[in-house]
């Protein structure tokens, strides 16, 4: 999915929610049964409940993993499942240099068939441009996270005294293939996102942090909107929708959860700025 298209898509569902894909086997409504099996059940549930007013999924690698082999499959059809009008985001946190970088994008973009994968952008330019070397898919680049850790590293800086979040929107608006780079941009930090927004205007923002962890949807978009990208932001919401019930109803009731995320969503992009 190129920008043109992800902005139509926006544009056309009123809607610029990304949902987290991150199963936790002991969250997992019980008539769906345990293990791998159930897993890919729920997930496609959620799927089916969703895709009219969803723009992307962000599965998160780790969740997989975790169940071993059987997880890497599950995960691919995962992948299948979501259709083709939605951005499908791998959440791995890549950070290795060359020919490894290499192997895991191919992992990202040809085994599971994802469209994006997020990378963590520390080892500098050749651990990214291995991603963007793929001309037809997104590299999203951990800028300003919203996790207590990010005060370690993320909000220092150099002499100079900009933080190191900025340094990296910065030098990677040089890295060949950048206009295929998106951003992470923790929610929970709105006046962070401001500041990024100012920064990288023409540029998406995957924002996590709506939701369970108590971001505000309003106040990302009074930070982050670019008119020119219909916002030019994906919000992401995991727990909130994904556990919105744990009995039979689990997807009526993500679906409803996702139903008033849309909603306020439409509202925003209606509004005149």
């Amino acid at each position: 999915m190129d920008r043109q298209l992800l902005i139509e898509t926006i544009r056309a569902k009123q809607s610029f929610l990304c949902v987290g894909l991150d199963p936790d086997p002991a969250r997992i409504p019980a008539h769906l049964g345990t293990g791998p099996e159930a897993v890919l059940a729920f997930n496609r549930a959620i799927i089916e409940a969703t895709s009219d007013l969803a723009v992307a999924y962000k599965p998160n690698v780790a969740f997989y993993e975790a169940m071993g082999a059987d997880g890497w499959n599950v995960l691919a059809e995962t992948m299948a499942a979501i259709p083709s009008d939605c951005l499908r985001i791998a959440d791995a946190k890549r950070g290795d240099i060359g020919n490894t970088a290499t192997r895991y994008a191919q992992a990202a973009f040809e085994a599971w068939g994802a469209d994006a994968v997020t990378v963590a952008p520390y080892m500098g330019r050749d651990s990214v441009e291995p991603f963007l070397a793929f001309e037809d898919k997104w590299t999203i680049l951990l800028a300003a996270t919203s996790n207590p850790g990010a005060e370690d590293f993320e909000f220092h800086g150099g002499q100079d005294g900009s933080p190191l979040w900025r340094k990296v929107l910065e030098v990677s608006q040089q890295y060949k293939g950048a206009e295929r780079l998106m951003y992470v941009v923790g929610a929970t930090r709105p006046e962070w996102l401001a500041e990024v927004r100012a920064v990288v205007p023409e540029r998406f923002l995957l924002v996590p942090g709506v939701g369970a962890q108590g971001g505000s949807l309003e106040a990302v978009c009074k930070a982050g909107w670019a008119e020119s990208l219909a916002g030019g932001l994906l919000v992401n919401v995991g727990r909130s929708l994904m556990y919105a019930s744990a009995e039979e109803d689990f997807a009526e009731a993500a679906r409803t959860e996702a139903w008033q995320l849309q909603k306020a969503m439409a509202l925003e992009l209606s509004t005149s700025r």
